[in-house]
């Protein structure tokens, strides 16, 4: 990993160095522009290709897809994709890269450039400086989240000072050593950046590409939400909420679904964290048996396999295509912390509370002759309720993996999933060690102080 995060950093100080008169611009002996303004750095965090990247594997993991009945989708798998969809061993040989991987610790690693340096950068205010340094804590605690909800095994209150997390890196140094520090220390390095650049965030971003306070509430909601601590999770959603509650009404496209608002123009997404998918691949027959067919998810999001070239056996997932994005936010939304604060409720037995929330989300996502409020008569059955629309309002995000890990430790919730790939049959079992990614042989190879995750 060493190799890799100097050679995309250095290239990404090239290209997004902003160009000052000819004079001024120092050169090193590498021939790369020197970091020295402070617009510089936020020029760094401006980088839309590196800070809105984001695994796309929990997709392709999850049980949101479904393949079994469709030999020519399987037959497109790569190896690597098969590996992951599989649950396999190990998803690369020694000579690939983890895309996901490589993203997540090259955000870091710039993230860490501009905490090392913004301070003390020239040309600029201190409001400024504050500004670009709690931005960059908020993207490096949203990279961790990711890293540690994928790389790392399942957050258990009682082992998490036990159990490896990542390598927790938090300066700009290409040749540290590169142990995987605890879980928890992970989780509280993040807790501990959001809570410094909360004061320093603006309300309202420029765009949803930076994080402002909602998204740094909503990092910590989805943070608490891993852990299971739902009152913590609740609360962070209501905060993030405050700020920003703005549901897309989906009656509005209808009629013109390709009018549906592109990630930037997006009200509902509060961080925008883009995954690149192919989504000819089915969605799951259990999926879709969640969905009543009135849903405009349902009409507008998912597609008949026809639609898709080439073409699928089933319905295929869509919306990506809708805004020409050809990529699926996968970062904190409105309708995300809305259902965060939806369990909060349900699983501290405030049945009603939960309901309300539901049914609020519930009412953008129907024509109003076709909308029906759910009624539930027990905390539990309000939980279950929950848990089913997580599973259509978040489809295809990749956030579903997430929640399976997380069920997976409680026995009402975990189910096994099994899957057909080219005639044989693959099983993930609740709380199986193949809800954890292997980390990379490659990256192994280069540092071998980096253990490697029980398969």
């Amino acid at each position: 990993m060493k190799k890799y995060i100097s050679i995309l950093s250095v290239s990404l100080l090239v290209m997004t160095s902003s160009c000052r008169k000819y004079v001024e611009i120092e050169i090193n002996n590498s021939n790369n522009r020197l970091l020295k303004y402070t617009s510089d750095f936020q020029s760094l965090l401006n980088n839309y290709t590196v800070f809105t990247a984001t695994p796309s594997l929990p997709m392709l993991s999850s049980d949101d897809i479904d393949a079994g009945a469709d030999q020519a989708a399987q037959n497109r798998l790569t190896t690597d994709q098969s590996n992951v969809y599989t649950w396999a061993e190990n998803y690369y040989d020694a000579t690939q890269s983890d895309a996901g991987w490589d993203q997540l610790y090259n955000q870091i690693y710039v993230c860490n450039e501009v905490l090392a340096k913004v301070m003390t950068s020239e040309n600029g205010t201190d409001e400024a400086k504050h500004k670009i340094y709690a931005e960059a804590q908020v993207q490096r605690s949203y990279a961790y989240l990711t890293l540690i909800n994928l790389y790392a095994p399942i957050y258990q209150k009682d082992k998490a000072n036990t159990t490896l997390g990542v390598p927790l890196l938090l300066v700009p140094d290409l040749f540290q050593k590169l142990n995987r520090v605890s879980l928890e220390t992970v989780y509280q390095q993040i807790f501990k950046d959001i809570a410094e650049a909360l004061p320093f965030l603006p309300t309202y971003p420029s765009l949803n590409t930076h994080p402002g306070k909602a998204a740094a509430y909503a990092t910590l909601a989805r943070a608490y939400l891993m852990r299971q601590e739902y009152a913590l999770a609740q609360e962070n959603a209501r905060k993030a909420l405050e700020i920003q509650n703005t549901l897309v009404d989906l009656t509005t496209y209808q009629t013109s679904p390709t009018q549906y608002p592109r990630h930037l123009n997006n009200p509902e997404i509060i961080l925008s964290k883009s995954a690149l998918f192919n989504t000819n691949i089915p969605l799951n027959p259990a999926l879709l048996q969640l969905f009543d067919t009135n849903d405009l998810r349902y009409m507008l999001f998912t597609r008949v396999g026809t639609a898709f070239a080439p073409n699928i056996v089933g319905r295929g997932y869509y919306k990506g295509r809708l805004t020409v994005d050809f990529s699926i936010n996968s970062g904190p939304s409105v309708g995300e912390m809305m259902l965060i604060q939806a369990e909060g409720f349900a699983r501290n037995n405030q049945t009603d509370q939960a309901l309300q929330v539901l049914n609020t989300l519930r009412a953008k996502r129907f024509t109003a002759a076709n909308y029906k409020a759910l009624q539930a008569t027990t905390a539990q059955q309000a939980l279950g309720y929950v848990l089913d629309e997580r599973r259509r309002e978040l489809m295809g995000t990749g956030l579903r993996w997430l929640d399976q890990r997380r069920l997976s430790l409680e026995s009402q919730w975990a189910k096994s999933v099994t899957r057909t790939y080219k005639n044989v049959s693959y099983t993930l079992a609740p709380a199986s060690n193949r809800y954890v990614y292997p980390i990379g042989p490659k990256y192994i190879d280069l540092n071998p102080e980096i253990q490697q995750n029980d398969r």
